[in-house]
């Protein structure tokens, strides 16, 4: 992992998210687990080292976010928004979480074969968030303070951790910083109203659910990125295009690369950020009751 203060580890190298921990002066916490197996004992070992695991914190839903978790025995608590622990592991139509992290360890992890548990002794224990918030959260670990503001937009649970001391803040899936954005299960709009918050946050360092350790201006590019997906299809839209059109001729494919070790699923991710935004800008608004 790559040491980025005197307190503050994240691992940005490696097929998943980024996850991150603070050391205070009363242990440690943890922000997000890695989706490798091996990565995750060896997170755990070393958060471990600087004192007891105070909390661990989830993001979002996603499966490199939590996967980690299994791992993470000695936890005092795992926080997480309702909706990340409503959507905990959730089967979508296109993606089965157990199985995604399961076909990485041949490539990404082979080591992690050994101690890849099996789906049924997976879910018997897949240490699910014990303290659920409805919204924002601040509490004190030590000489650190530590700030969940609810952003949601990626998923409907997003959380951001703002740690003032450390002028930083881990802001999860509402930046993908230069590789290409998943939009599958988003509200967009939610999801610029977000990064419109965080803009007034005072940090300096902004580390990103995926891609290099940045600072707010990522922010602006990703509200941008955003912004472009959903007038190209948009667009198509007024013109009167179908789904199949929007499929075979849109899309950023030469924008960005994919995160580390998703090379393969640049189509995949294209596919269902086009299907998810077309249904989303094609759907017919609730008819108003009118006034008597």
């Amino acid at each position: 992992m790559e040491q980025i203060s005197k307190n503050v580890f994240v691992e940005t190298k490696v097929r998943g998210c980024n996850p991150a921990f603070v050391i205070t002066s009363d242990g440690v916490v943890v922000i997000d687990t890695p989706q490798l197996p091996t990565r995750a004992v060896e997170m755990y070992q070393l958060a471990k080292s600087y004192g007891p695991i105070r909390y661990l914190i989830n993001t979002e839903q996603h499966v490199d976010h939590i996967f980690g978790n299994y791992y993470f025995d000695e936890v005092e608590h795992i926080i997480s928004h309702r909706a990340t622990f409503d959507n905990f592991m959730t089967v979508y139509p296109q993606i089965n979480p157990y199985l995604y992290a399961k076909e990485a360890i041949p490539t990404d992890d082979p080591e992690g074969a050994s101690i890849f548990p099996d789906e049924k002794t997976y879910f018997s224990k897949p240490n699910k968030p014990d303290i659920i918030i409805d919204g924002d959260m601040e509490f004190k670990v030590g000489d650190h303070t530590f700030q969940l503001l609810w952003t949601p937009g990626h998923t409907p649970g997003q959380l951001a951790v703002v740690v003032p001391e450390e002028r930083m803040m881990f802001v999860g899936d509402t930046i993908f910083n230069g590789c290409q954005t998943w939009l599958y299960t988003s509200n967009v709009e939610q999801w610029i109203r977000s990064l419109d918050r965080l803009l007034e946050v005072d940090v300096d360092i902004v580390i990103p659910g995926h891609g290099p350790v940045c600072t707010k201006q990522e922010l602006y590019v990703q509200r941008a990125f955003l912004l472009e997906w959903v007038t190209q299809i948009a667009v198509a839209v007024g013109k009167g295009w179908s789904k199949e059109e929007c499929l075979a001729k849109l899309g950023f494919a030469d924008r960005f690369p994919v995160d580390i070790g998703q090379e393969y699923m640049l189509n995949d991710v294209t596919v269902n950020n086009i299907n998810a935004l077309y249904d989303q800008l094609t759907v017919k608004m609730p008819v108003m009751p009118r006034k008597k």
